[in-house]
């Protein structure tokens, strides 16, 4: 998790009540679902303009969801991850950019070894310019892509965040170990490089 001074009280009181953190001033949220939400927060985290990445769920049904409830595919919503950024600073297409290149868009409701619609890939838009946006950019990617099977991942409107339990924030730096040992037998990086080649994400 990126975060800033002044974003870090927010944060500290979402983690604990499942509220969606504040937007400051001038700034932007998007919203990806890739699998895992950890494996997600390392290549956001890298890119200049993105000021927090918060992990939780959307798309679902029950409110306050646990990640028990999620992880059991009992509540309908989806692991994904919030991305606070800077529009001054980076634009909506390169966080796009970003999220092709973590995942395998050719599979519906899995990524790598985890199967289930809470670990289906979707770009939640929260307004029409990011929807435009994630329509052309899936297009553009559809035509260039290195890979012959066709793109499944919906764009899909936004509905509530919820952010996932504190625990599962920053989870990679917290307990590397367990992260890297997790996303290598998961086969996550073999299958980017072999969908992506040298574009593949980390």
């Amino acid at each position: 998790m990126k975060t800033l001074a002044f974003l870090a009280a927010t944060f500290a009181a979402t983690l604990t009540f499942a509220q969606a953190p504040a937007i400051p001033p001038g700034h932007a949220v998007a919203t990806f679902g890739g699998g895992c939400f950890w494996c997600m927060e390392p290549p956001y985290d890298k890119v200049p303009g993105v000021v927090a990445t918060i992990s939780g769920y959307m798309g679902g049904r029950t409110p306050n969801p646990t990640y028990k409830e999620v992880s059991a595919g009992a509540s309908g919503h989806v692991e994904v991850l919030q991305v606070v950024y800077d529009p001054k600073k980076v634009t909506y297409e390169k966080l796009m950019e970003v999220f092709w290149v973590n995942i395998d868009p050719t599979v519906k409701d899995r990524q790598f070894c985890d199967s289930g619609t809470q670990y289906r890939t979707v770009v939640f838009y929260h307004d029409d310019a990011q929807r435009k946006a994630a329509e052309a950019s899936k297009a553009a990617v559809e035509k260039s892509k290195p890979f012959k099977e066709p793109i499944v991942t919906p764009i899909e409107m936004a509905s509530t965040f919820y952010p996932a339990e504190d625990y599962h924030q920053d989870y990679y730096t917290k307990n590397p170990v367990r992260y890297y040992g997790y996303r290598s037998g998961c086969g996550r990086d073999v299958r980017l490089k072999a969908l992506w080649g040298d574009k593949a994400g980390k």
